[in-house]
């Protein structure tokens, strides 16, 4: 089948129906740390460009007023919370509170009042506070940016969406180190989970809200 059959597929069983998109807004990047940037430790694909795209995104956020989150995976200095996630990636226990590849890529460090949100598992909200920092905010709207899109992007969306946010991932500002899977999980969250729109048009959709 083509893609075009899959989309008519989806469309005749009801997915993809777009969300109405409603104010207050919030912006969320996911775990664009130095260790996702680089290659040689956890990136690759289209994370850097990505991690670009998404410079411009929050600048307009923090211009607009919207609340921001961050998130990074951080593990104990000891391994003490070491879990299921990290028997699968063992790899990710290098990702230490001081250690240099958990810290946040230099040009989208966190601001004064942006929330840092600190996780050892792929979703932004399991086992943390975002959801009722997001809601005491009045959030109803989240853009959502970050890496990776197959992974800890998609478990946040999903996520995001169960709590009673809109999310609208940011198809230019999320990245993957293969880009097989990028794309596939761009196309699933749209049709379930999310609206999926690239930066600049969804800055401007925002515009009128």
């Amino acid at each position: 089948m083509s893609q075009g059959d899959d989309i008519q597929t989806y469309a005749r069983q009801g997915f993809g129906t777009l969300f109405e998109l409603k104010a207050p807004v919030g912006l969320l990047i996911i775990d664009f740390v130095n260790g996702f940037a680089d290659p040689a430790v956890f990136g690759g694909g289209n994370i850097n460009k990505a991690i670009a795209n998404t410079v411009p995104v929050l600048a307009e956020a923090r211009k607009r007023g919207w609340v921001v989150a961050h998130t990074r995976v951080v593990y104990a200095d000891d391994g003490a919370d070491n879990n299921v996630f990290t028997l699968k990636v063992p790899s990710l226990l290098q990702l230490k509170e001081h250690a240099g590849i958990s810290a946040t890529v230099s040009e989208l460090a966190s601001a004064p009042g942006e929330l840092v949100v600190r996780k050892t598992v792929p979703s932004a909200f399991f086992g943390t506070s975002l959801a009722a920092w997001l809601t005491q905010r009045g959030v109803q709207t989240l853009l959502v940016a970050g890496a990776a899109t197959s992974g800890c992007v998609r478990a946040s969306v999903v996520d995001a969406m169960q709590y009673g946010f809109r999310p609208l991932v940011l198809s230019d500002c999320v990245g993957d180190r293969a880009i097989g899977p990028h794309d596939a999980n761009l196309f699933d969250m749209e049709q379930k989970y999310a609206t999926v729109m690239e930066s600049n048009e969804a800055l401007r959709t925002l515009e009128h809200i």
